[in-house]
């Protein structure tokens, strides 16, 4: 059994073709695509085998998309883990608590279908944008969103996802200004995100009452293992910390340096982060946090195979 850490994307590792290989070589993770596909009263796994990749991309068709993914890896490979803690980037939080049987697939896969329309409808009630900030650390992107916002409207940081690299978020003329002020403070590049909204950050407001409301109808339970929250980069241990945090973590940031930190202190020495579903970004990201840390990505069917011959 291989000690882990369970890393979980989030929001921008879809692609089409995504788990169709997985579906066609374990019939477990075929059942995890039927059972969405029942979940939801449509084929999500045709969108996401076969389907338009703009459509794929909608948020609330990609959350579901990346969860029942992530899902689907980790009824191939899990029991050949024991988890120690798990982690997920946005989105990827409710694939890690599903992971951690605090929330069940049918409850996870719902819920996030609608944390996406709510965030989609959020953002055409008051349209905002992000942005990438490269090479330049946390604290200086906070000041310059902090000096930006005002009359601009409002722009925070969103996503502190390595020491290098942090994604604001607000209203864009803010967001705009933000981007200049983090260019004259020292920033390699500022670039413009394709999205849908300002998320985690307060324009978001509305669609965190409404996921507030959410929460509270579905049942979660104690996780089986630690879930490493990103609101607080704290380990969350109980079901009622757990609902309050998911509902506020859609106007909060992200903060994933700080998870990693965490996730690795929780772990110990010797285990190994397992990235779970599309991608690898979160590996990139964990090697710059905390670089001495074993990681690995198993993400498509041959992937897989390797991580269970090698465990």
């Amino acid at each position: 059994m291989v000690r882990a850490v369970l890393l979980c994307p989030g929001q921008g590792a879809q692609r089409v073709g995504m788990g169709k290989d997985l579906a066609e070589r374990f019939p477990v993770a075929r059942e995890v695509f039927a059972a969405a596909d029942e979940e939801l009263g449509f084929a999500l796994s045709r969108l996401m085998w076969e389907g338009d990749e703009a459509e794929l991309t909608l948020t609330h068709n990609a959350q579901p998309a990346i969860l029942v993914h992530s899902m689907a890896v980790l009824e191939t490979i899990g029991g050949a883990l024991a988890p120690a803690a798990a982690a997920g980037h946005s989105l990827g939080e409710y694939s890690a608590y599903a992971a951690a049987r605090s929330l069940s697939l049918g409850d996870a896969i719902r819920l996030v279908r609608r944390r996406g329309e709510l965030m989609l409808a959020a953002g055409k009630e008051r349209p905002g944008t992000m942005a990438v900030v490269l090479g330049l650390e946390c604290s200086l992107v906070e000041e310059a969103c902090r000096q930006a916002s005002g009359n601009h409207g409002v722009a925070v940081a969103a996503n502190l996802n390595s020491p290098e690299q942090v994604v604001i978020s607000g209203d864009p003329a803010a967001v705009e200004a933000a981007g200049a002020r983090c260019k004259e403070l020292g920033a390699k590049r500022v670039a413009p995100l394709k999205v849908s909204g300002a998320f985690h950050s307060p324009l978001m407001e509305p669609a965190r009452l409404e996921l507030e409301a959410e929460l509270q109808r579905v049942e979660l339970k104690d996780p089986q293992f630690p879930v490493i929250a990103n609101v607080t980069g704290e380990p969350v241990r109980e079901a009622g910390t757990a609902r309050r945090l998911l509902a506020l973590q859609l106007t909060a940031p992200v903060r994933w340096i700080d998870c990693m930190r965490t996730a690795a202190r929780e772990a110990g020495p010797g285990a190994v982060f397992v990235e779970i579903g599309p991608g690898n970004v979160l590996a990139g990201l964990l090697k710059r946090i905390v670089p001495e840390a074993k990681v690995v990505s198993v993400g498509t069917a041959a992937e897989v195979e390797r991580f269970l011959e090698a465990a």
